[in-house]
């Protein structure tokens, strides 16, 4: 699941996204952790019930983004996100900014500018040097077909190796 822009949190940050509203920086930080956390109940249920969860984005891009912002660092993003479940895997889909930009509706949201983008990219590359945490990066430019085949041959090994693994708190 994505960031669920149903419950209030979720309408705030849609609105902000979409730029209906402006937010202070560290506002809109917290509310994006804030809507992770609302899902963890839901999430440590279905894990504990042998369900795969998948989540798209997740700590890492909220962490990415705004450490790319002026006067913020990565420590201080990473804070509000200390504890949520650590993921089994982390798939990075790499893809260039001039080909993310060749791609439909590139540009209508808040961040999407090529010059920001480089910004999160080094945040990302920053955040993958944290040899706890299973990265794996993907090369996005392949085919629909070909990027699926690979993310699914990764995914299914890796719930083999996790398969009676305990849940762990993620940065603790």
């Amino acid at each position: 699941f994505p960031t669920d822009r149903t419950t209030e949190i979720g309408q705030l940050i849609s609105s902000y996204l979409g730029r209906e509203k402006n937010l202070e920086d560290h506002t809109i930080h917290l509310l994006f952790s804030a809507n992770r956390w609302e899902h963890v109940p839901m999430m440590k249920e279905k894990l504990h019930q042998g369900i795969t969860v998948v989540v798209d984005r997740y700590a890492f891009s909220g962490v990415a983004f705004t450490s790319a912002k002026e006067n913020f660092c990565l420590d201080w993003c990473k804070q509000p996100d200390v504890g949520l479940p650590k993921p089994d895997l982390i798939l990075f889909l790499q893809l260039s900014p001039e080909a993310a930009a060749e791609r439909g509706n590139f540009g209508h949201e808040r961040y999407e500018t090529s010059s920001f983008q480089e910004k999160v990219l080094q945040s990302f590359c920053c955040l993958m040097e944290d040899k706890t945490l299973n990265w794996k990066t993907v090369d996005a430019s392949k085919s629909i077909e070909d990027l699926h085949r690979e993310i699914k041959s990764i995914a299914e090994e890796t719930m083999q190796e996790v398969q009676n693994k305990p849940l762990e708190e993620l940065w603790k």
